[in-house]
This record gives C-alpha cells, sequence and structure tokens, in this order.
C-alpha cells in the first residue's frame, strides 16, 4: 500500500514518540508535525509504526 498523505489530528499530547521512530517524518514543538517534502514511501514502516505507537491514536495516514 502505497502512503500518499500523513497527518496529526489536534488532540496530540506532543510526547514525542512519533519523531523518536521516525525522525524523518515528524518534528515535535509545542505539537506533532509532519514534516514537508518528505516520500512516504520510503518510510512507511516507521510511520505505521508510529501511528501504532501513538498514546493518543492522532497519527493518520492514506
Amino acid at each position: 500500500m502505497a502512503i500518499k498523505s500523513v497527518w496529526i489530528e489536534e488532540d496530540c499530547i506532543a510526547c514525542g514518540t512519533c519523531e523518536g521512530i521516525c525522525p524523518e517524518v515528524f518534528h515535535v514543538t509545542d505539537r506533532s508535525h509532519v514534516n514537508e517534502g518528505v516520500d512516504f514511501n520510503d518510510y512507511e514502516e516507521g510511520i505505521k509504526e508510529a501511528a501504532e505507537s501513538c498514546p493518543v491514536s492522532v497519527i493518520k495516514y492514506d
């Protein structure tokens, strides 16, 4: 499955888990952000692991 988009919903608690798992895609400041210009297909496993590991389940991809 090719990942076309990744986003983080509003209830992010900025815990840093996603950046710890896949820093190429995620960046945490006061809340988490998806880095621009990333080919998500290169980091599919990391994106899926970050989404599964998110304690508030706000990482989504399609």
